[in-house]
């Protein structure tokens, strides 16, 4: 038979997939992408800063907000817009995303934030939103630009390393500790328990610490150390010149007195008393509390180590150990870290804030003082012998800035200055953390929350069987009314569980001695001297303190061992919490681990 001849199909007429033509398949190939081009135009016209901020609700809150922060300007050029931190990458997330914003649409509409007074109503539940998002995604967002396991801490400053690190390890994510960095913070307004939940480790965020942290970690630590000494070498040299200029001052000042003796003495010759005769020394003249106490320690052979110490406000124990005042609280209260580990080189900068009422918690307007110092620069040094302590403090002065809210402008004015140390082991509970810090409460007097009528002063934890922390339904934080039975505070003072102080006061040059239990309990100088002068601007006191005592409430130091010191400086007349205190450091002895102690004592 004849062979019929068949026409070959076209192109576009060839079966593909599903029986579909080839022509058809094309057709909505094109179609496809042509749909897919506008949808994902749309999407990303959506993603804009200029769309975002298209209506007033988000232009007047949340961009002015914004503007000043430095995901907007910074050094770098790189900014973060609206999308970059609020709408995710991946393609299903970020379709989620854009149906939940039709809910913000709908409000829009609705009127339910368009004016400034009615967003700030909601601010907390927009604000809460978000971080609970973000917290569930393991602050995915942030991440995009931001990765903890790519930082390089040699970068960053003490306090930022040590709370990346600490992330890593508790499995901590990035908005536990970065709330209100683009917007105003409304942190402070969640409930404790609310602030407990949100930002509670999650295991599942735990991270191995590369390679790369840990080397740039000891970087840090080894420039640390390399600035530290070259700063000291310097201040040293500083010192040195300084005391160079003033002994040539004061030859000057000798030569002269000299010169005017013999002219007088030329002119009537009478009995005249000389420069070294006593009867011709000077009421004005810097006098000593206990003369020549540290005769025999060689303070130019004795390292140095400069202690800034500041004006602390209201912030008290209580203030720190809560996470919704201090940021730091979890790392204390679960790690262990101590004070000194994240703000020793910040000190001077927290207490400039709070003197000038930036951290609005922690002074009221009508309590601040105007152009107090926010802090004082203090090189401290420390030597010891077989029996004695020996401690030189060395500061400058300032000018008389009076308070405005005491008549006189000064609180104490038989006292220029006065210097208070204290000294404990570790089995006292914060010691090592906080130092002297664990004595200051919420209740004491001239703190928030003193009992009116109530006359309360340093006290310690071990001497009370409750403290309230956080102030949980409206209650008062402290414990100044949840004393110990005396046999049980006894009990703690025989274990060792106290904190010794010692004080100098500058008007009454006297020394006094004592210990913080259950209150503060001061006596004369039973195992304490000092020796104080002013030396034109320059404050230099010295302490001698009997390593063994038996005196109750001293504590006894060996040689060898660790022991915890703190210090605060009552400057310019001020008195009971407008002092500058000092975080919490250690005192070792003929100890040059400078991971194991702040400050050595070294035999002389």
């Amino acid at each position: 038979m004849p062979i019929t001849s068949m026409k070959k199909p076209s192109f576009f007429s060839r079966r593909v997939t599903k029986n579909a033509s080839m022509g058809a398949a094309l057709l909505f190939f094109f179609l496809g992408i042509i749909f897919w081009g506008g949808f994902n135009t749309t999407m990303e016209a959506t993603n804009t800063l200029e769309f975002c901020i298209s209506c007033h609700e988000m232009e007047e809150n949340v961009y002015t907000e914004y503007k000043p922060t430095i995901h907007h300007s910074n050094r770098s050029g790189v900014r973060a817009t609206c999308s970059d931190c609020h709408v995710p990458k991946p393609w299903i997330h970020k379709m989620v995303r854009k149906v939940k914003a039709s809910n913000e649409v709908l409000h829009k509409i609705l009127g339910t934030i368009d004016t400034p007074e009615k967003f700030d109503k909601k601010r907390l539940t927009l604000a809460k939103n978000v971080w609970r998002t973000m917290k569930e995604s393991d602050s995915r967002e942030c991440r995009n630009c931001h990765n903890l396991e790519s930082m390089n801490p040699s970068f960053q400053k003490p306090r930022a390393r040590k709370q990346h690190l600490n992330a890593m390890k508790t499995g901590q994510t990035c908005i536990d500790c970065h709330k209100g960095i683009a917007h105003n913070s409304v942190r402070d307004q969640l409930s404790d328990e609310e602030l407990e939940e949100l930002e509670k480790p999650n295991p599942d965020f735990i991270r191995e610490v590369p390679e790369l942290f840990l080397a740039g970690m000891k970087v840090a630590e080894q420039r640390d150390k390399e600035a530290e000494e070259k700063e000291a070498a310097i201040k040293v040299k500083a010192r040195e010149q300084k005391k160079k200029d003033k002994e040539a001052e004061q030859q000057r000042i000798d030569a002269a007195v000299k010169a005017a003796l013999a002219k007088a003495a030329a002119a009537a010759p009478v009995a005249v008393a000389t420069a070294s005769d006593p009867a011709a020394s000077s009421d004005s003249a810097p006098k000593a509390a206990s003369g020549g106490t540290n005769s025999a320690v060689d303070w130019s052979a004795v390292p140095t180590r400069e202690i800034t110490v500041f004006f602390p406000g209201k912030s008290s124990m209580e203030w720190v150990l809560t996470g919704k005042d201090h940021g730091g609280a979890r790392p204390f209260t679960k790690l262990g870290d101590r004070c000194f580990t994240c703000h020793d080189k910040e000190t001077g900068k927290m207490g400039e804030k709070i003197v000038k009422g930036t951290i609005k918690t922690l002074e009221a307007p009508e309590t601040l003082i105007p152009n107090k110092r926010g802090g004082i620069p203090v090189v401290v040094q420390a030597a010891h012998d077989a029996e004695n302590l020996y401690m030189h403090f060395e500061w400058e002065n300032s000018e008389h800035t009076p308070t405005p809210f005491v008549d006189g402008g000064k609180m104490d004015a038989e006292n220029q200055m006065k210097l208070a140390i204290m000294f404990a082991s570790d089995d006292v509970k914060y010691a090592k953390q906080a130092g002297c810090w664990g004595t200051c409460h919420h209740d004491l007097n001239g703190m928030p929350h003193n009992p009116e009528g109530q006359d309360v002063v340093k006290y310690i934890q071990e001497s009370r069987t409750k403290i309230e922390v956080k102030g949980r339904r409206g209650k008062m934080r402290g414990g100044w009314d949840k004393r110990k039975e005396d046999g049980d505070i006894a009990t703690e003072f025989g274990a060792g569980h106290f904190m010794d102080i010692t004080r100098y006061k500058s008007g009454k040059k006297v020394s006094e001695d004592g210990y913080v239990l259950a209150d503060r309990i001061m006596e004369g100088g039973q195992n304490t001297e000092f020796n104080a002068t002013l030396s034109g601007t320059t404050w230099v006191v010295d302490m001698k303190r009997k390593l063994k005592s038996d005196k109750p409430g001293d504590l006894t130091m060996e040689l060898g061992k660790i022991y915890n010191f703190g210090f605060a400086i009552h400057d310019d007349h001020v008195n009971g919490r407008y002092h500058h205190v000092s975080l919490g450091y250690r005192l070792g002895f003929d100890n040059d681990d400078a991971k194991a102690v702040e400050v050595n004592a070294v035999k002389q």
